[in-house]
């Protein structure tokens, strides 16, 4: 069974940076692609960023040169450190495989405002 469990969300200004981390429980996390996904209100749930097992990432083109997605496959922790932060990327943030495993963690709640 996986369990995954999401932190560092908070509030923070407009062109702030936060960081979130989760940790992954579960065998054979190391051969797992990991993702980031939020939830953004009113909009349709999206997939962030993605890492594949070899450290490769991908992002979507709205976080593209702002995020960074990285694992530790040692600690079995993805994290996603965000930068320059806007208004738009108020979301609740959830980690999960790609594709994504049916348990689902309890997000994370970023809120970007001034």
């Amino acid at each position: 069974q996986v369990r995954l469990v999401e932190s560092g969300g908070g509030l923070v200004q407009p062109g702030g940076s936060l960081t979130l981390s989760c940790a992954v429980s579960g065998d054979g996390f190391r051969f797992w692609e990991m993702g980031w996904y939020r939830q953004r209100p009113g909009k349709q749930f999206e997939m962030v960023a993605e890492i594949t097992r070899s450290d490769y990432p991908n992002y979507i083109n709205s976080v593209k040169g702002r995020f960074i997605i990285y694992r530790d496959d040692d600690k079995q922790m993805v994290y996603l450190q965000m930068n320059s932060l806007q208004p738009e990327d108020t979301a609740v943030y959830y980690c999960n495989a790609r594709p994504p495993f049916d348990d689902w963690g309890q997000g994370t709640q970023v809120t970007v405002s001034s």
